[in-house]
């Protein structure tokens, strides 16, 4: 069982990949973590449908059957950070499932990824950059894994 992160397109900032790679290596002591980016479309004339389509099945080819996906939403469930250490923890008891977060593009997600999801997870009802959001799943997954394993971090 691994937990990966699905995204669209590189982080281009510097610092950002810097803290977010910092995060990656703290949650692979506690689960195997992979990042695995989908190229941006390079289209200049392209409409938001066909562009979701084309990255959402870009996006799906790294969806197993058996893994568990939650599409990362503005319109998704809101956790705290306890109610979030608790979905993982429930959902890495099985270990015959991998866990995928899957940040979209810009304009969202195709229909077919809907389809697909088991779930959606809204970190924030405000607009995040698609960089930072990045960062801050990172963040919440090690916080997650420091609580289920009573480890100081997280401070009540």
């Amino acid at each position: 069982m691994k937990i990966k992160l699905l995204v669209v397109g590189k982080t281009s900032n510097s610092y950002l990949s810097s803290l977010i790679n910092d995060y990656s290596k703290r949650i692979n002591h506690y689960m195997k973590f992979e990042i695995i980016i989908i190229n941006n479309v390079k289209l200049k004339k392209i409409n938001p449908l066909e562009l979701k389509k084309i990255e959402g099945n870009s996006l799906l080819k790294k969806i197993n059957k058996k893994d568990l996906v939650f599409l990362l939403d503005e319109k998704g469930d809101s956790y705290s950070s306890i109610q979030f250490s608790k979905l993982i923890e429930n959902k890495t008891i099985t270990k015959s499932k991998d866990l995928i977060f899957v940040i979209g593009g810009a304009y969202g997600f195709s229909s077919d990824l809907y389809d697909r999801c088991n779930s959606t997870i809204s970190f924030s009802k405000m607009t995040t950059s698609h960089q930072l959001i990045r960062l801050f799943v990172a963040e919440q997954l090690y916080r997650a894994f420091t609580i289920i394993n009573n480890n100081p971090y997280h401070n009540n």
